[in-house]
Order: structure tokens, then C-alpha cells, then sequence
């Protein structure tokens, strides 16, 4: 009998004998590859607990008093969500090396849970063909979406007369399906390819948002749905769109901007009352326009805007962090002297390391492409480049043996690689956010670029000035 096999009958025969109680389900797998030796379950954002692995990677955990909704499980920071009803008992296969796609529910209640994967996969690879279709006129446009919208319908429709699932489930398959559909037309007028963004708004239909109407933005509940914070974002963006252009008089529109930015904080917090979402999207608009924004006026301005705000005191504490950082790390600064970890365990300075241009770049466990296609492009530049120096640096609170086997899983060589000695501070020293933020420096330990990125189109281009600077 295979191992795997022997795990899904035993959690069956728990199930069996307890027949009289309906209020528990059962959650197991098998992890391939594993990052980390635990799954973390949550439900909302409250943790119900941490399992250890067993000695081949596998894992079962019994939920008393179940509430049925929408659940997640974590591992080596991937995120994945599980429908659990009760009297299910769910066993899932995956390969960290390729997450999303290798997840396989098997079990009672599997096959809700693989129709819910599906339509995430699907939704991600459909996202190529939306961008396409943002090209076309409004009618046009919203022809197509409708056209993919009915056919997700038609395949909920068929599922639901085959399987009879709960009425929860068919819900929760409706609003992932809505919510898509919302999110594509909220991002239109920005990838459209047309510049004068105030025509694009107009030429839209009077009713191309009407939906926005019966939308419950304080629901706590649309949280637990693949699809709703993407629609959130892509909404507030669009609000705001509208909010900017009645205001501003030029015909020019860059997302950039710091008065485009306020505007967002002011419509997120005019519109949203409900503290955890408002907090949540609040501090992903800041962060994202603090990351990206070098001007140390503007971003007082920003982190004034969100702290009049964001009540949640950790958030107001590490985006007040985050932007003295970002001010801090200007160009012509001496780079921090921060503490890393060699491959070796021994503790450095990184000033003591650095003595000819240097290109930092950060890696997480959390982000296994950009971990792997970040190393591989390290390993390119390199040898086109040998006059700089290539520093990776782990941004995780990961054990040091655990980011040597990382690097083995992949024959990645151990030199220039290093950890943070004390990860959340120096994230937050020197705004880590997001992971493929690169910096740039000249022998002197002088900052040449604070923010650019190893992928850039133009990153060669940034190595030959430092070269011949």
C-alpha cells in the first residue's frame, strides 16, 4: 500500500467512526521539496495552529467546533486557501518547487477544493489575454469579458447539476467569478493603451460600473475570496483615477504622482469604514508609493497622509521605519553597515566587503522564482561583468542550515551569499518591499542607485556607467 494512500484512510476512518458530530473536518498532505519542517492553518486571520511535518513530509490535523468557510495553510511563506465544510476530509499533494500548480486535493470535499484551484490557475493564465483585450474599444472590451464570464458560469452551472455542492460553496465559486470580472473592468482605463486617461473614462458606457452599487466594501467576509482583494486594489485605483482627473488640470496622468497617491488614501478612507481592511489597503498603497519614490518630500507628505489614517499602531510604527529608511537611502549616502551571516556562520559587517562596484540584490523563500531567476541572472551578469561584485542576501528569519540546503536544492554557489543577522530590522532599514528591489554601489560604499532592479531592461546599461564612473 503506498504510504500517501495509508494517510487518506486512516484520516477516513476517524471521520467514520464519528459520525455522530458534525462540527469537525480533517486537513493533511504531502510536501514535496518542503521549505520549512510545519503548515501553519488559519482561518480569517486568526492562526488555529502550526503542524509539524512527520519524518516523510506529511501531515494530518483534526478542526473541532468547525466553522465552515474558507481556511488557509502556509508553508515556507506560500499561501494557498482549502473550502472546508463539515464532515470533510481533505488530503493534499504539492511540490514547493511549483506550489500552485502541483496542488492536488484528494479526499471527501476534493472536489470543490480542486475546482476552486482550477479557477485560480485558470484566472492567472486568462490575465495575458485581458491585457490584450484592454486594447479594444469599451463595447468591444466588454463583450470579451462578458464572453469569459459566461463561459465560467456555464462551467459553475454543469458542476454544480453533476456534484449537488453546498450552497456555501456555489457562493464562494459565484463571487471568485464576479470579482474577476470586477478587477478586469476596473483595470481598463490603465491598460489601455490610449494616454489621455480622462477620454478613456468618458468613452466607457454610463453603466460600465453600476456593479459598484451592491458592493459591500466593509464585509469581512469577501476577504476569504481569491478574487476580492485584487478587485479591492484595481478599485481604489480606478476611484481615485476619477477623483484626480476631476481635480487636475493637466490631461497627463502618471500613477506615480504624489496627488494621485493622496488621492487613493483619501478614497480608501472615505469609502471604507470596516478598521482591518482599511488599515490593510492603506498600508499596501503607502508602501507601494514609499518603495518607489526617492523624493524624501513627497514621502512625508504620503506617510503624514497615512498615519492620519491607519490606526493600527505595527503598521504606523514600520511605515514611519520604512520611510526614514527610504529618505535615508539616497544617492551619494554611505551605504548602513549592516551585519549578514555568511554561508560559513560567521557574522560580517557588509562595509568590510565591499571594495570594488557592487550590485545588492535580496532573495526570499517565499518568492522561489525570483530566488532561482534571480541567481541565474547573478550568475550571467557575472561573467559579463567581473569588475563588480554580485552580493545575495536572504531576507528570511529562516535557520542559516536551512538557507545552505535552499542554495544545494539548486547547486548555487555559496559565495557573496549571505543573511540579515537580524532580518526584520534590517528589512525594515533598508526598505526591503518589494523583493526584487536591487541597489546599486561604487567601491567607496557610496549608494549609486537605492532602488532599481536586476531585471530592468535598462540594468546593463546602470552597470557600464557605474564601470566608467
Amino acid at each position: 500500500m503506498k504510504p500517501f494512500l495509508y494517510y487518506i484512510i486512516i484520516a477516513l476512518t476517524i471521520f467514520s467512526c464519528k459520525k455522530d458530530k458534525d462540527d469537525f473536518a480533517f486537513i493533511g498532505g504531502e510536501i514535496s521539496n518542503p521549505n520549512t519542517d510545519f503548515v501553519v492553518i488559519s482561518k480569517a486571520d486568526s492562526v488555529l495552529d502550526t503542524i509539524s511535518l512527520d519524518k516523510n513530509n506529511r501531515f494530518i490535523y483534526k478542526i473541532n467546533n468547525l466553522i465552515s468557510g474558507i481556511y488557509t495553510f502556509k508553508h515556507g511563506g506560500e499561501v494557498q486557501m482549502v473550502l472546508l465544510e463539515p464532515n470533510d476530509s481533505i488530503m493534499f499533494r504539492l511540490n514547493t518547487l511549483d506550489f500552485d500548480e502541483s496542488l492536488v486535493f484528494t479526499g471527501i470535499g476534493d472536489k470543490k477544493n480542486n475546482y476552486l484551484i482550477n479557477g485560480f490557475l485558470q484566472n492567472e493564465i486568462e490575465q495575458k489575454r485581458i491585457f490584450k483585450f484592454c486594447q479594444s474599444s469599451p463595447k468591444k472590451y466588454q463583450k470579451q469579458i462578458d464572453s469569459l464570464k459566461a463561459e465560467k458560469d456555464s462551467k459553475l452551472k454543469t458542476f454544480t447539476k453533476k456534484y449537488n455542492p453546498s450552497e456555501l460553496f456555489i457562493k464562494i465559486a459565484q463571487a471568485n467569478i464576479d470579482y474577476n470580472y470586477y478587477a478586469s473592468k476596473e483595470i481598463y482605463p490603465f491598460i489601455h493603451m490610449g494616454d489621455n486617461k480622462r477620454d478613456i473614462l468618458s468613452a466607457l458606457p454610463k453603466d460600465f460600473y453600476d456593479y459598484r452599487k451592491e458592493i459591500d466594501y466593509n464585509n469581512d467576509y469577501n476577504r476569504d475570496f481569491f478574487n476580492y482583494n485584487s478587485f479591492l486594489r484595481s478599485t481604489f485605483n480606478n476611484m481615485a483615477l476619477k477623483n484626480h482627473l476631476d481635480h487636475s488640470k493637466s490631461d497627463d496622468f502618471n500613477t506615480n504622482t504624489l496627488c494621485y497617491n493622496l488621492d487613493i488614501l483619501n478614497v480608501v478612507d472615505s469609502v471604507i469604514s470596516n478598521p482591518a481592511i482599511k488599515n490593510e489597503l492603506l498600508f499596501y498603497y503607502t508602501m507601494t508609493y514609499l518603495t518607489r519614490n526617492n523624493d524624501s518630500e513627497d514621502n512625508n507628505a504620503m506617510l503624514k497622509s497615512f498615519l492620519g489614517k491607519n490606526t493600527d499602531l505595527e503598521n504606523r510604527n514600520n511605515m514611519t521605519s520604512v520611510a526614514q529608511s527610504i529618505n535615508s537611502l539616497k544617492i551619494g549616502n554611505s551605504f548602513p553597515n549592516l551585519e549578514l551571516v555568511d554561508m560559513k556562520n560567521n557574522d560580517i559587517n557588509i562595509g568590510s566587503i565591499i571594495n570594488k562596484p557592487t550590485v545588492i540584490y535580496f532573495w526570499s523563500h517565499k518568492f522561489n522564482n525570483h530566488f532561482k531567476e534571480s541567481h541565474y541572472k547573478k550568475n550571467e551578469l557575472s561573467v559579463k561583468y567581473p569588475e563588480v561584485s554580485f552580493i545575495s542576501i536572504n531576507v528570511d528569519d529562516n535557520s542559516h542550515d536551512f538557507c545552505k540546503d535552499t542554495m544545494k536544492k539548486y547547486n548555487f554557489s555559496f559565495d557573496n551569499e549571505f543573511k540579515f543577522k537580524n532580518p526584520k530590522q534590517s528589512r525594515l532599514s533598508l526598505a526591503v518591499y518589494p523583493i526584487t528591489k536591487t541597489i546599486i554601489l561604487d567601491k567607496n560604499n557610496v549608494i549609486v542607485n537605492p532602488h532599481t532592479n536586476i531585471f530592468n531592461v535598462n540594468f546593463e546599461e546602470q552597470l557600464l556607467g557605474l564601470i566608467n564612473k
